[in-house]
């Protein structure tokens, strides 16, 4: 049995992230992973606009099953046959592309 562990790296100085944060701005959609500290901070950093912004319809928030725009795989169909497989991968954040080649060479 082989197990594949995902570590996230913090985008901003590398150390351990612990989650993966989503935002817009201009119409661009931009995803950074992030360590305890730094994610605080980003939000800390931008709490006085989104307390004073409107929220568009529909929000931004991550819909259940979201698929990428880089290949449209679907990472909750993706994560969980990870783990039926004996394949360790984390709950939330990027995908090693190992694992997407094997679950797309499984389907």
């Amino acid at each position: 049995m082989q197990k594949t562990i995902v570590v996230l790296s913090d985008d901003l100085d590398g150390s351990e992230a612990s989650e993966t944060i989503t935002f817009a701005l201009d119409g661009a959609e931009y995803e950074i992973d992030l360590n305890e500290t730094n994610a605080a901070e980003l939000r800390e950093a931008l709490e006085r606009f989104t307390q004073a912004a409107r929220k568009t319809s529909g929000g931004r928030g991550r819909p259940a099953g979201r698929k990428s725009a880089g290949g449209g795989i679907d990472t909750k169909a993706v994560r969980l046959w990870a783990i039926d497989n004996g394949f360790q991968v984390n709950t939330r954040g990027r995908i090693q592309s190992d694992i997407i080649e094997k679950y797309q060479a499984a389907n």
